[in-house]
């Protein structure tokens, strides 16, 4: 199944429930007022966010009054796209080791998604080291432990409760002196207690580059898209405390409110690096936004 048709099956909930209608809304009409109401309703409704929907209508009104004969579905689609950052991830990198850092409250799939993630380095050739770096929760332990023997990953842990950056360091080490492709750290997501958060990603930083004097390559926050507007409060607490570069949104395929990836571009400035839809291995997929739109709407590439 390619990249379209694993969106369009893992977005079938929110084109269902909101996106689908705007095929409807546009039939035999031009783009009056009336069905700008109509469409402002849909997109704000799907967690797209005031600002985006706004900003996104304003433009659509402007070229369809440039344009003759156009179909305002596909215009909008042109515009929704170009509201979306096209940055996936570098699943191919050059660099040895690639170190990614993993962050996000408990919940949100984050362990999962280091899995699939590494399951699709592993795929492309590389090998990767995945670091138990959420030593708060045993059983995320365990579970990146049973990740490791399934896809064929190496799994570096400590005790429950131990230092995670001792975690990380170690790692980092074992890749570097092995000669492996790829480190994936995952770590505590513990938000109600910021400040040992804030302190333990700093240090996880500073002995990364004790080894590697390049540091983190790249730093994910992954966010769960069911939650609606509380993921960019999330998201919001996690940036005062690390420099996140990209996002993965997981979970999309269980959230009617599939606007929410508008709303994370445009409030955070941070790039959506790659989705999960669905829960098998290979649903979670780099972000491509014309993809998206297309599936989101209903069209067919």
């Amino acid at each position: 199944m390619g990249i379209f048709d694993k969106f369009k099956k893992g977005l079938e909930k929110a084109r269902n429930t909101f996106f689908g209608s705007i095929k409807t809304i546009f039939a035999g009409k031009t783009l009056d007022d009336e069905t700008l109401e109509e469409l402002e309703e849909i997109l704000v409704m799907s967690d797209m966010g005031v600002e985006v929907t706004q900003k996104i209508l304003k433009e659509l009104k402007e070229f369809y009054k440039k344009s003759d004969d156009s179909d305002p579905l596909i215009l909008l689609r042109d515009i929704m796209e170009e509201n979306l950052t096209n940055e996936p991830i570098n699943l191919n990198p050059t660099k040895k080791p690639y170190v990614i850092l993993v962050v996000g409250v408990n919940g949100n799939g984050k362990t999962t998604t280091i899995a699939k993630l590494a399951n699709q380095y592993i795929k492309n050739g590389k090998s990767v080291v995945l670091a138990a770096g959420d030593t708060f929760r045993a059983a995320a332990i365990e579970q990146l432990k049973h990740w490791g023997e399934k896809i064929g990953a190496e799994v570096i842990a400590h005790e429950h409760g131990s230092d995670a950056a001792a975690v990380a360091f170690d790692a980092v080490k074992h890749a570097k002196a092995k000669g492996k492709d790829v480190v994936l750290i995952d770590t505590a997501g513990r938000l109600h207690n910021k400040s040992n958060l804030m302190e333990e990603l700093k240090k996880i930083k500073r002995v990364v580059q004790k080894e590697l004097p390049e540091g983190i390559d790249e730093t994910l926050l992954i966010l769960d898209g069911t939650t609606g507007q509380n993921g960019i409060v999330q998201a919001k607490a996690f940036k005062e405390t690390v420099d996140i570069t990209g996002i993965v949104i997981t979970k999309l395929d269980g959230t009617a409110k599939g606007g929410i990836a508008f709303a994370i571009d445009h409030d955070l400035n941070i790039p959506i690096r790659m989705i999960g839809v669905g829960e098998k291995e290979d649903d979670l997929q780099p972000f491509v936004p014309h993809e998206y739109c297309d599936a989101l709407l209903g069209l067919e590439e």
